[in-house]
């Protein structure tokens, strides 16, 4: 048997039910991992093992008595940094929240708790998920779990790394532009985007609300519909929040009769590694194998994606981290007037990369730019939206690669913000539409890891999974 940090959630649930092994033999399996990689990785800010520990005591004695509370009891998780734990210190990788403590738990994560949940800490990311390579966290960057001297992806960068280095059975992100695909295609995992509005946004530290989604990073397809299953749902405290029929698996072993479409926009894109193009295309001719056919279609729009999200992103990055003035949470600089104690407070708590999105989504809000950028942005987005629903007219599915290249050096995009931003040119067209995607891994030669984009029609996370879970076993068997 693997070493039992190295194991699935789903062959984890079977071995507890089983009464194989415990919850505290896998959660103490994961902390001695933590303890012996993350030092070099830096993929947590903070570990919580006295209390996943009892979690898992809890965990087994419930077992014990024939009361397990769902497939998640005992199975011990990672959560990022930007979701609330009562009572724990959140601070979205920000200097100007350093000893933030939570007063209360953001939904997704008191669903992992009400699940039985082990919650092991918290994760490592870009300051307020503002970054696609975990560099810009004010504590320290996190290293691929390969290759340190590579970036693991980002803003999600500590969950991937915490999955893919074996330090937990699966993990949360949140993705405003990429940020657990993008990750999770340079670490090797999977990691599921949600549709906007599927889960609860309650207790999120907010980058850009009308994008921001939480969602599963894990090892395997299966997985990341258990953690799907327990999280997803209409909350009173999210009116964003969606009553459309809750998510259920439908697992299907071929995919006879599946049309996927492939955008021209990005297969005949340039500048996608050839690495990049020849694992992708060979994944393609995998989940041709299983029964899917393969169209060509014209997604207009998709190549203004990532100018429309850089101006709307910017906007209401501006708008919600205006509450962060010095005043009410986190970082104060003293002794001096109220106007200088705001500008102080917020230069010193705020690295670059986010005084640099502030300074662009103000300026694109002012008078005389606002009609130019934003509004004109917004009339952008409505076609998006309206092109990947006619495309979803003569397709199930629209297949694209995750990124164009694999992990990069570290520190080589950093003074670069464009080639930074340029990561996110397949992922951000999800977000501004608002519909589910997953990246899965589909190579295994020994290189950096190469993720396979699969986007959904709106609320079917199903079909998603499903065609994820065929090509996963396909490319198993080689």
């Amino acid at each position: 048997m693997k070493p039992l940090n190295e194991i699935t959630i789903a062959e984890a649930r079977k071995l507890l039910d089983e009464g194989v092994v415990t919850s505290k033999e896998l959660t103490k399996a994961c902390l001695t991992q933590i303890q012996s990689l993350d030092g070099a990785l830096h993929a947590f800010l903070e570990v919580y093992a006295d209390d996943a520990l009892a979690a898992a005591d809890q965990s087994d004695q419930r077992r014990a008595d024939g009361n397990v509370l769902s497939k998640l009891d005992g199975i011990p998780l990672a959560i990022k940094d930007n979701m609330l734990l009562q009572g724990k210190a959140c601070t979205a990788g920000s200097k100007i929240l350093q000893g933030h403590i939570a007063a209360y738990n953001s939904t997704a994560v008191r669903k992992l708790i009400e699940a039985g949940a082990v919650i092991l800490g918290r994760t490592n990311m870009d300051e307020f998920a503002m970054g696609s390579s975990t560099e810009h966290s004010a504590y320290g960057p996190t290293k691929h779990p390969r290759d340190p001297e590579r970036v693991p992806g980002g803003s999600s960068g500590g969950s991937a790394v915490a999955v893919a280095a074996n330090m937990c059975l699966g993990a949360l992100g949140s993705d405003t532009g990429g940020s657990i695909r993008q990750p999770a295609s340079m670490c090797g995992i999977f990691g599921l985007k949600p549709t906007y509005g599927r889960v609860s946004r309650y207790g999120l530290m907010a980058m850009a609300s009308s994008l921001d989604q939480i969602g599963p990073m894990t090892k395997c397809t299966e997985d990341a519909a258990i953690i799907l299953e327990t999280i997803q749902g209409q909350d009173p405290s999210d009116q964003t929040t969606s009553n459309e029929a809750a998510f259920k698996p439908d697992w299907k072993t071929s995919l006879k009769g599946l049309k996927i479409g492939l955008p021209k926009q990005a297969w005949q894109a340039g500048g996608i590694e050839s690495r990049v193009l020849e694992n992708t295309k060979a994944a393609l001719a995998e989940l041709e194998k299983a029964g899917a056919q393969m169209v060509e279609i014209d997604l207009p729009y998709a190549d203004e994606a990532l100018a429309v999200y850089y101006i709307l992103m910017p906007c209401e990055v501006s708008a919600n981290l205006a509450r962060f003035d010095g005043m009410r949470y986190g970082l104060r600089k003293q002794g001096m007037p109220l106007f200088e104690t705001y500008a102080q407070s917020r230069a010193e708590g705020f690295g670059d990369e986010v005084m640099r999105r502030i300074l662009l989504g103000t300026f694109a809000l002012s008078s005389g730019y606002i009609d130019a950028y934003y509004v004109c942005a917004k009339k952008v987005q409505a076609l998006i939206r309206q092109a990947y629903a006619k495309a979803f007219q003569e397709v199930d599915l629209v297949v694209t690669p995750t990124c164009p290249a694999t992990a990069f050096r570290m520190g080589e995009k950093l003074n670069d913000p464009l080639a930074m931003y340029l990561e996110d040119v397949f992922t951000v067209s999800v977000n501004v539409a608002g519909v589910p995607a997953i990246s899965m891994p589909c190579q295994e030669d020994g290189g950096m890891p190469v993720g396979l984009q699969l986007i959904g029609k709106w609320f079917d996370e199903a079909t998603v999974l499903s065609t994820a879970r065929v090509l996963e076993s396909e490319l198993s068997k080689q």
